[in-house]
C-alpha cells in the first residue's frame, strides 16, 4: 500500500458557486468530506499542494489523513474535479474511512516474468486487456499494484482474473464472470487486428465524406431551382 498522504485542511463556512470562486482565486480548492455515518464537512485545501500530491501518481488510491482544526480524519480521494481548459483542480471529494471500512479502488497490474514466458522468447505479444483491476480492499491494505506472472505463457493463452492470487484483505469487484486481464497472441494476429480497425476506420470516414459531399450536391440543386 502506498503511505497515507497528509494534506492540511481548514474548514469552510460558506458554500456556494460564489464562495468556491473566492477560494480559487486565493489559491485554495473547496472540497467535502463524507460518508461514515457523519453528516459531510466542507473544507478547503491549498491548490499548490493538492497539486503536489496528485503529481505523485497514486493519490486515487492512497489514504489520505486530512487535518481540520486539530482533528485527523481518515479518508479516500474519490473524485477530482478538473477545469475543461487549464486541468486545474477545482473540487474534490473525499471519503471518510472507518477503521475496518473496505473499499473499491482500482489498481493497475503490472507482468513480471517475461523472460519466462516462451509464447514471448517466441515473438508473441502481450495484448493487454484490463490494466487496471477493480478491487474490493480493506482501507488500511490498498495494494500499489498487482503483480500477473507470465512464466511458462505460450501464444493463445489468456490469463484470467481466477489466475491471480491477490493479496490478503483483497478481492475482485467483479463476481459473476471469469474475466480476461491479457492474451498472448502472434505478431501476425496483432497486426492484422490493427490494420482491420484502420481500414474500418478509414471507410467511416469515406463514408462520412462521400454523405457531405451528397448533401452538398443537394442544397446546390435546390438554390438552383
Amino acid at each position: 500500500m502506498s503511505d497515507a498522504l497528509t494534506l492540511p485542511a481548514e474548514a469552510r463556512e460558506r458554500a456556494g458557486k460564489g464562495a468556491s470562486r473566492a477560494l480559487r482565486r486565493e489559491g485554495r480548492i473547496p472540497a467535502v468530506i463524507y460518508g461514515g455515518k457523519e453528516e459531510p464537512t466542507p473544507i478547503h485545501i491549498e491548490e499548490k499542494e493538492l497539486v503536489r500530491q496528485l503529481m505523485l501518481g497514486h493519490f486515487m488510491n492512497s489514504i489520505v489523513q486530512i487535518e481540520v482544526d486539530g482533528k485527523s480524519m481518515r479518508t479516500l480521494p474519490k473524485d477530482v474535479a478538473l477545469h475543461p481548459v487549464t486541468d486545474r483542480p477545482t473540487h474534490v471529494d473525499f471519503l471518510r474511512l472507518s477503521k475496518d471500512a473496505k473499499i473499491e479502488v482500482q489498481i493497475p497490474v503490472v507482468f513480471v516474468n517475461e523472460e519466462e514466458s516462451p509464447g514471448l522468447k517466441k515473438g508473441g505479444v502481450l495484448n493487454v486487456v484490463r490494466h487496471e483491476l477493480d478491487l474490493v480492499c480493506k482501507s488500511d491494505a490498498i495494494p500499489d499494484q498487482i503483480e500477473i506472472d507470465v512464466t511458462g505463457k505460450e501464444v493463445g493463452d489468456s490469463i484470467h482474473i481466477s489466475e491471480v492470487t491477490l493479496p490478503d484483505g483483497s478481492e475482485s469487484a467483479i463476481t459473476d464472470r471469469d474475466f480476461t486481464i491479457a492474451t498472448l497472441v502472434a505478431p501476425s494476429a496483432l497486426k492484422k487486428s490493427e490494420e482491420e480497425e484502420t481500414e474500418g476506420e478509414e471507410e467511416v470516414a469515406a463514408d462520412e465524406v462521400e454523405a457531405t459531399a451528397q448533401k452538398g450536391d443537394e442544397e446546390e440543386g435546390g438554390d438552383g431551382e
